[in-house]
């Protein structure tokens, strides 16, 4: 009983007071009569007293407890299934584009939205997810949920201009599901599919009234010349409209070749004390203060393998070569090691060139 009221007082307010005086003196003296040496009771009053920091009410450990060994367990045997009702909660520390990554990492493959597969919310169909509507940057709800109905109601949509007429879009919405790839199922390159879009809603169409195409059963019979699609416009148009790519993100490092020496997460364990570069996608960095008040970082990447990996940015480093925001940087530096876990102390950091997105001339 009286453990209890001193480990209630010690991570409470009453640290000070006259009760937990008593049972700290009666801890002392119990000690010296049990034959321990001053030293270690002091040693475990210590650790006891910097665990009460850190101490809560039992029964919300214990719920957390057990909310903690579900999720390990439904990551554990089920990790599509668990990532993507992360996704779905809108929950977690990250953006959703790194649990997107996990689950690549884990064996999923990754689709665009898709009008045929999709709903407002992500999917899964077997290893297949796709990405919820509810993803798309402008994309509005109250579309995504009547396309759906849409849908469920007459079955997969044949070709665009059965989508058309049987779900009219706004043209500027009409744009973004082809963007994103939304209408890929047709076959047809997003150039090709926006030319026969405006051939039938009218460049300036709002999609809300089709009435002059009542027997428009078809798409107008012209010829296009050749719009392929290149390989790097899916990626640009997710980054624009989803904010992340479901590929790599290394696919748009600029001349990738310069940096094929660099190291991986996975040999640093080996190159602990020795300095080195590494390549790595930024996820986040966590600022903080040394005991003279100087600004310091520590980062989370990913490298090209896919894995995570920290680093450790002191004052100085900081000061001169920072961290620029998203991007893909080099990281110089050298290896330690926290409890055999590998991490990069930070020397010097440079954010790396990316592909042009040749559509619009610009980075």
């Amino acid at each position: 009983g009286e453990s209890d009221v001193l480990r209630r007082l010690m991570s409470g307010k009453k640290a000070k007071g006259d009760t937990f005086e008593q049972l700290r003196d009666k801890y002392f003296k119990n000690c010296r009569e049990r034959g321990y040496s001053d030293e270690l009771a002091k040693e475990v009053w210590r650790q006891m007293e910097s665990f009460a920091g850190y101490s809560f009410c039992k029964a919300h450990s214990a719920s957390f407890a057990v909310e903690s060994f579900q999720s390990l367990y439904l990551k554990t045997h089920f990790p599509h299934e668990f990532i993507v009702a992360v996704i779905n909660n809108g929950g977690g520390f990250y953006r959703a584009e790194y649990y997107f990554h996990e689950a690549r990492i884990q064996g999923a493959q990754l689709h665009a939205p898709c009008v045929n597969r999709s709903r407002t919310a992500t999917t899964l169909h077997g290893r297949d997810i796709y990405v919820g509507f509810g993803h798309i940057l402008g994309f509005e709800q109250a579309h995504a949920k009547r396309l759906v109905a849409e849908r469920e109601l007459g079955g997969p949509f044949r070709d665009m201009i059965d989508f058309l007429k049987r779900v009219p879009l706004p043209n500027t919405q009409c744009d973004l599901l082809i963007r994103v790839g939304a209408l890929r199922f047709t076959g047809r390159s997003k150039y090709a599919l926006l030319w026969a879009k405006n051939a039938w809603l009218g460049s300036s169409g709002n999609g809300g009234d089709n009435q002059g195409d009542l027997f428009l059963s078809a798409e107008p019979n012209f010829e296009l010349p050749a719009l392929p699609d290149d390989p790097l416009d899916q990626s640009f148009d997710e980054l624009e409209l989803l904010g992340f790519t479901l590929s790599s993100p290394f696919a748009l490092l600029r001349e990738p070749e310069r940096y094929a020496h660099c190291l991986m997460t996975a040999d640093l364990v080996d190159r602990a004390g020795q300095m080195v570069e590494i390549i790595g996608y930024y996820v986040c960095a966590k600022s903080l203060r040394t005991r003279k008040g100087r600004p310091m970082q520590f980062g989370t990447w990913v490298d090209r393998s896919g894995r995570f990996f920290d680093s450790v940015h002191f004052p100085d480093v900081l000061q001169h070569t920072p961290i620029r925001g998203p991007g893909i940087y080099l990281l110089r530096g050298r290896v330690t090691l926290d409890f055999d876990f590998p991490q990069l102390e930070v020397s010097e950091l440079e954010l790396l060139p990316m592909v042009k997105d040749g559509r619009y001339g610009d980075e």
